[in-house]
């Protein structure tokens, strides 16, 4: 085959192999990670963008705002969760924890399930909020495996990769004698204080036990 031919060959060859469409595939983004630092130390949660989209793009927003900042942990209950992000849990009085948020709500995301170490959305019942869509910013981290929950539907957005001895530690603060209780739970209020929240990407971890 004559030289010139060949040289041809080699260009269509080689402009192929550049084309457009053949670049090479993105790289997968490293996961958000938010660290929870608290009075009983450091919980970090890793978040499911790719199941809960908006409600990560919320809860990230509103870490990074400074919302969390100063809030507690205002409802414990042992076998179930601890719930947060109250921003009424900032003013000092207990008894007008748990009804507040920032104003609006997130529209349901569910699709995992309620494992130990689960972090989820807070939401109404059914009989007032049928679509299920999440509190704002109230969140629940689940301190046991809780397949019920599955069922009824809350977006888990999330999941515990270090720290779940401090989710245990502040569940076990609602034994204290001089802890606010109700029938929906115990209120460790300045003892289960969440200082400050911030927010970065690291590389994938397994779920904390």
């Amino acid at each position: 085959m004559p030289r010139a031919s060949l040289l041809a060959i080699a260009l269509m060859t080689l402009t192929v192999l550049a084309s457009p469409g053949d670049t090479a595939p993105a790289r997968t983004p490293a996961p958000t990670v938010v660290t929870l630092d608290t009075a009983q130390g450091r919980i970090v949660i890793q978040l499911a963008a790719s199941d809960a989209p908006r409600t990560c793009a919320n809860f990230v927003k509103l870490a990074r705002s400074g919302f969390y900042d100063g809030t507690t942990f205002h409802r414990v209950v042992e076998g179930f969760m601890i719930q947060g992000g109250d921003p009424g849990s900032k003013d000092g009085d207990p008894f007008n924890d748990g009804d507040g948020g920032p104003g609006y709500t997130v529209p349901a995301e569910i699709r995992l399930p309620h494992r130990r170490g689960s972090v989820a959305m807070a939401r109404l019942p059914d009989s007032v909020n049928p679509r299920r869509d999440s509190n704002g910013s109230q969140f629940f981290i689940c301190v046991a495996d809780r397949e019920d929950l599955d069922r009824g539907g809350y977006t888990v957005f999330g999941k515990v990769v270090s720290g779940m001895e401090v989710v245990d530690a502040i569940v076990a603060l609602g034994r204290g004698k001089d802890v606010i209780r109700s029938s929906m739970g115990a209120n460790p209020a300045a003892l289960a204080l969440i200082r400050k929240v911030t927010v970065e990407t690291r590389p994938a971890r397994a779920p904390a036990r």
